[in-house]
């Protein structure tokens, strides 16, 4: 009889708790919804505006000159068409830069803008630019859209930072 009421109590206990592995797997479900639900909220957000040439860096813009573009364009291992935009960046100017950035706006055969990426031709991972010295710079693109009307896409300075 003592028997009966051991195994009666016990199973009456075990039916009154939550078993710790379905709590695990309820927390991991809503901490993985919760995760995904920032993430979704964060990609939506806008990406911030990239900063304008300051009034310094538009008038030093007259002492930067970029020489000898040349663009050609040639397919990937994968089959995939990349243009390569390569010249030099030459300071004429008295003050040593740390960062120029360009924009390299393409278009189609009727003058419509289809791409306008920013990209830095001198930084500091690749060095900066110190008066009087030229520097080689070489832009990869692979993600022009098909109506870009195959020329040289406009290059216009975006942003200098001084050293």
């Amino acid at each position: 009889m003592v028997t009966s009421f051991a195994v009666a109590n016990k199973t009456a206990t075990e039916q009154k708790g939550i078993p710790v592995a379905v709590l695990v797997v309820a927390l991991v479900v809503i901490l993985g919804a919760g995760f995904f639900l920032y993430l979704d909220r964060a990609s939506r957000r806008p990406p911030p505006a990239p900063t304008p040439l300051t009034a310094e860096a538009k008038a030093y813009v007259h002492s930067l000159q970029l020489m000898d573009v040349d663009m050609q364009k040639h397919e990937s291992y994968m089959k995939q068409a990349v243009v390569e935009i390569t010249g030099k960046i030459g300071n004429n100017g008295s003050r040593e830069l740390r960062v120029v950035e360009i924009n390299c706006v393409f278009y189609d055969p009727y003058g419509q803008l289809v791409l306008r990426e920013r990209v830095p031709i001198v930084s500091q991972k690749i060095g900066g630019l110190a008066p009087g010295e030229i520097k080689n710079f070489r832009l990869a693109f692979d993600n022009i859209p098909d109506s870009w009307n195959q020329r040289l896409p406009q290059l216009v300075i975006a942003q200098i930072v001084f050293g």
